[in-house]
């Protein structure tokens, strides 16, 4: 049995902050150096079909930000095939050493539909895009047959790359699977402290402490203003977003918050931001005046978050006040 390792109060050693593909190139700039200057210590670039393309966004912040590291989420091989996922990987590791992580994930629902993308089966897809995908990385001639994909003998040209390979998963199976194979578990913005720990219990196996080599990533949608109804009304919009997925039930059961989250997708911008109540956004999300936010960090990080990557910012200001309420714990 592996040594558990100790949860609750712990330094704050982790931190990144979350893009979402919507930012023009200035606004990226800014809120990226937000971040630098912050203290972040990574930018996770989320994959949104028809938003602004990762990769290349990767490429450009990793040679303007030469402190940050870049973590590619989620990427789907239903869209992309994994050689081709680990070909980007790993170039990108080969300009930039030691600053590039891979996060693999099945794609969200609704960005799938609308680009005509099934997804079957996707536990096992999952399991084979890590297998292949890890295999490259390492720099091996890889044979690979798999149901879903295969590789005939061939090697990535940039050699062996150090890029760690994480997977975005909530339900049981894919969350084994994420703490068994991967090197770190990646839990969507959104969650409560409930769901959170249940997340972390069924990635370990119920163990103290996750394997030395999966960490537990938490998106968090952040939020701060001395005001807290201010900074409970920047959170809203990004849940309204979430929250309607059938995916996040067990979520709002385990938090007791009651949505109805077929009302929440079928209902208008505005209509939907009145259906998050305040006691939502408390439940699902870190809003509020700064030692209001840092306890409901501290929350998350003691329901066993390794790191926490900050969500749902649409300006360098809103990064700028979050990282600053957590610098007393840095």
């Amino acid at each position: 049995m592996r040594t558990p390792s100790p949860r609750g109060a712990r330094p704050l050693t982790s931190v990144g902050v979350s893009f979402d593909g919507r930012d023009t190139p200035s606004s990226l700039f800014a809120k990226a150096d937000a971040a630098a200057a912050g203290g972040a210590d990574a930018i996770w670039l989320a994959t949104h079909l028809f938003q602004r393309e990762t990769v290349a966004t990767a490429a450009t912040l990793l040679a303007r930000q030469p402190t940050l590291k870049v973590v590619l989420v989620a990427l789907s091989p239903f869209v992309i095939h994994p050689v081709y996922i680990a070909m980007a990987a790993a170039t990108l590791a080969e300009f930039h050493p030691g600053r590039v992580a891979l996060c693999l994930g099945v794609g969200a629902p609704l960005d799938l539909a609308s680009a005509g993308v099934a997804a079957p089966r996707p536990l096992e897809a999952m399991r084979e895009a890590l297998q292949l995908s890890r295999s490259l990385l390492a720099g091996e001639a890889t044979v690979f047959k798999g149901h879903r994909f295969q590789a005939a003998e061939r090697a990535l040209a940039s050699g062996a790359q150090d890029v760690p390979i994480l997977l975005a998963a909530s339900g049981p199976k894919m969350l084994r699977l994420a703490g068994d194979a991967s090197d770190g578990v990646v839990l969507s913005a959104g969650a409560s402290v409930e769901y959170l720990r249940w997340c972390v219990e069924t990635a370990t196996g119920g163990d103290a402490g996750p394997p030395a080599r999966a960490r537990i990533h938490a998106f968090v949608y952040a939020a701060v203003d001395a005001d807290p109804a201010k900074a409970r009304d920047l959170a809203r919009a990004p849940l309204t977003v979430v929250l309607r997925g059938a995916h996040h039930g067990r979520n709002l059961e385990m938090a007791g918050s009651r949505l109805d989250q077929g009302a929440l997708a079928a209902a208008d911008p505005a209509s939907a931001v009145r259906l998050i109540t305040d006691e939502i956004v408390d439940r699902h999300a870190a809003a509020g005046e700064p030692e209001t936010f840092r306890r409901r960090i501290a929350a998350y990080r003691a329901a066993g978050a390794d790191s926490i990557v900050l969500a749902g910012a649409r300006s360098a200001a809103e990064i700028e006040a979050a990282l600053a309420a957590l610098a007393p714990q840095a």
